[in-house]
């Protein structure tokens, strides 16, 4: 059953980047009936409160978009507070949403919990058939334990909770922290204040080989909300662009952009991480829905967001 414009749906995680933009997307198409709650008024983590929202609320429908999320050195220093915040969170939202009747759930996962050497490009199916990569392992284990809690809620109790996997996202409202950002906003970040300061060459981290696949944030919750509507399985559902480039090509293309044009130079000392993560993404355009931002695109409009968003340097 597709969501009715006014039925009430509860976005966990809405000043994220991905949380933020699937309030877009619904405001877009026309849904009016949106519930969300601050850090500071709900906090995920604790169930006695989350269980109190949900029995208050009712929501029909939930999309959680809610976790604790950051690059390899936030993932490294801090492995047991990632996976606890991200497994209570998760488990909290997701047993309250069953708790209390929620007609759908929708559970947001990451690319990471596939294994670390899977086939290229990555299917669904290749969950759990191999060891994960260990620099965001915490975080991985807790994303697919998630995943598995609403099959099987599915199987035991017969909900309709469903999970997409997106692969690296990038966008509005990302994080643009110097050491707990992701790869592309990190370098929207170093190139244009390398721009501003005049600096003659910027170092990158590794050696530029890994291959990497990006996708806009609006096309992600567009995807979300299609799903939402479009979608019922025990399976979770890839979400990407199916196109991969070396980290070193997205550094010329983040640059170009930026307009930055020094040297770049590469810290080989520095961890690669994954060596490719490309996901398979035929399942979606089977489904009917493929992306639409182009990279180069996306990354001008991310550049211009940066340049708008006051909060940058201290996220």
């Amino acid at each position: 059953m597709p969501m009715e414009k006014h039925s009430k749906i509860y976005v966990a995680g809405h000043r994220g980047m991905v949380g933020s933009a699937i309030v877009r997307e619904l405001q877009r198409q026309g849904y009016t009936n949106l519930v969300v709650r601050t850090h500071r008024e709900l906090d995920l983590t604790r169930q006695a409160e989350v269980e109190a929202f949900f029995e208050a609320e009712k929501p029909e429908y939930v999309f959680l978009a809610a976790a604790k999320v950051g690059g390899i050195v936030a993932n490294q220093k801090a492995l047991a507070d990632f996976m606890y915040d991200n497994m209570v969170l998760e488990m909290n939202v997701i047993h309250a949403a069953w708790q209390n009747g929620c007609k759908k759930l929708e559970f947001l996962g990451s690319s990471c919990i596939y294994p670390r050497l899977a086939p290229q490009p990555m299917k669904e199916e290749c969950l759990l058939t191999g060891s994960l990569e260990q620099t965001n392992e915490a975080y991985a284990l807790a994303k697919i334990s998630g995943l598995k809690y609403c099959e099987y809620l599915n199987r035991q109790y017969g909900t309709d909770f469903i999970s997409v996997m997106p692969t690296n996202l990038y966008g509005p409202n990302d994080n643009y922290h110097p050491e707990h950002s992701h790869v592309l906003p990190a370098l929207i970040r170093r190139f244009h204040e390398a721009k501003v300061s005049g600096a003659g060459s910027v170092t990158c981290w590794g050696d530029g080989s890994p291959l990497r696949e990006f996708l806009y944030v609006d096309d992600l919750a567009n995807l979300c909300v299609f799903l939402m509507n479009n979608y019922s399985g025990n399976e979770t559902v890839n979400a990407g662009t199916g196109k991969e480039l070396t980290i070193k090509q997205l550094t010329e293309l983040v640059a170009k952009v930026v307009g930055y044009h020094g040297r770049i130079e590469w810290d080989t000392t520095r961890p690669n991480g994954t060596p490719r993560k490309l996901l398979d993404v035929s399942k979606a355009t089977a489904l009917g829905w493929t992306y639409k931002t182009e990279l180069e695109d996306g990354i001008r409009l991310a550049y211009e967001d940066f340049l708008h968003n006051p909060m940058r340097a201290e996220r």
